[in-house]
């Protein structure tokens, strides 16, 4: 769900946010993994180089008031960028001052925090520079070798390359000069990228895209409309099928479809998506445009972070060709598959946070109780699902309950040091 250059790139250049029917498992390098060594990384042109890459916590989480190989700094940094983001999504919160941005980074430090105190091989790597200070500040917290502030301060820089390509042009500042300003600068100048979400992990946390300039839609997305509320140009969108359109907030929409270098505005932002015979937006047009549900910050932040989800299970599954979250509901016969632990414990971090933008969601909280049975936490599973029952349709309450009665049970066994394999095959 972004907007991505109308210049040519390894991928589409539609806008899509579940365009990946082309990728297998097996084509994810599994970096999360602390046992698994990766001998290829992505350079910032999308090339492919022959060299190692750490883990992404290993390279760039570091604590600079912490001892090293503090486990409890790992647990309580997690825990402040939780509370942080449940601040920044609170209901409280007028939508419109939400800071997407913000939102993401939070989620990026706490993912890095999780994924270091699960071992990774350089999570010992910590220095403690100011000894006499025992609590951990989040602002303090690098990632990626910048601080939270730094890392929003990019969005600053690239604000200002697009202001010095307006001047060096010598145009003023309308709306399709500053559109077209963008794109030059993050897609011909920077070399942004787009990728599906199941190619690399690193390409859905915000930090990873600023640095190698490489994300996916929605990352990409949410790059140029923090730069151009920058520039004072609100820019809006709306999930259409698989794309994600972007556009500028405007009161005259036909002004969108005008052409400009044989392009109109609509396709400058979004590429070839609205020109694409085989894109429901190419049947776009300004009054259908102004038909769209303009997506909130919430629902953005929510795409984020359900691809995220979609990420991290796809992986923590891999070794278990067709097992799908709800199988367990639909199967009488499932084995416990084995799963990736990591992987599986950062989804369940993805929907947590959802679940604080969409507490009422019923498939958002079936597929959560579902990922807390996979990671054996049966008694949190069973909750999760006698709530999800309070909302679902009357057909999935009755698939729902008797696996509920099912986790009761294997709770009781667990809690008895029993192995329950034979419940959980029966």
């Amino acid at each position: 769900m972004a907007l991505i250059s109308p210049t040519p790139s390894p991928s589409s250049l539609a806008l899509s946010l579940s365009r990946t029917a082309g990728f297998r498992a097996t084509d994810c390098p599994p970096f999360l993994r602390s046992n698994v060594q990766r001998d290829w990384n992505w350079r910032g042109n999308g090339k492919k180089s022959r060299h190692g890459f750490p883990s992404m916590a290993s390279q760039s989480l570091n604590f600079e008031t912490i001892p090293p190989c503090s486990s409890n700094a790992f647990l309580e940094v997690a825990k402040l960028a939780r509370e942080k983001l449940k601040e920044e999504v609170s209901l409280r919160v007028k939508d419109e001052d939400i800071s997407i941005a913000k939102a993401l980074l939070y989620v990026a430090i706490e993912d890095e925090a999780i994924l270091a105190f699960n071992g990774d091989e350089d999570a010992c790597s910590f220095t403690e520079e100011r000894s006499n200070q025992s609590t951990v500040h989040l602002d303090e917290v690098c990632i990626g070798g910048k601080s939270m502030s730094g890392w929003l301060s990019e969005f600053d820089v690239l604000t200002k390359e697009v202001e010095a390509e307006l001047v060096q042009r010598e145009i003023g500042c309308h709306v399709v000069q500053v559109i077209e300003a963008v794109n030059t600068v993050l897609f011909e100048s920077r070399h942004f990228l787009r990728f599906p979400v199941l190619v690399d992990s690193r390409f859905s946390y915000l930090h990873h895209v600023l640095s190698s300039n490489c994300g996916t839609a929605i990352m990409l997305s949410v790059v140029y409309m923090e730069i151009c509320q920058r520039l004072g140009v609100s820019i809006v969108g709306s999930p259409l099928g698989e794309d994600f359109l972007i556009w500028p907030h405007t009161q005259t929409p036909e002004e969108l479809f005008k052409v400009s270098s044989g392009h109109s505005l609509l396709a400058v932002i979004n590429g070839r998506c609205v020109e694409d015979p085989r894109s429901r937006a190419s049947d776009l047009n300004s009054q259908s445009l102004q038909g769209l549900y303009v997506a909130t910050n919430r629902d953005i932040i929510g795409i984020a972070l359900a691809n995220l989800i979609r990420l991290h299970w796809k992986r923590a599954s891999k070794g278990n060709h067709g097992l799908m979250l709800i199988s367990p509901l639909r199967s009488v016969n499932s084995k416990d598959p084995l799963l990736r632990p990591v992987e599986l414990t950062l989804a369940i971090m993805a929907a947590e946070r959802m679940l604080l933008l969409q507490p009422d969601n019923w498939t958002l909280r079936r597929d959560y109780g579902l990922l807390l049975y996979y990671a054996r936490r049966y008694g949190e599973a069973a909750q999760e699902l006698s709530i999800c029952m309070a909302f679902a349709p009357v057909e999935e309450v009755e698939v729902i309950e008797p696996f509920v009665q099912k986790l009761h049970l294997l709770r009781q066994i667990y809690s008895l040091d029993l192995e329950p394999r034979h419940l959980a095959s029966s």
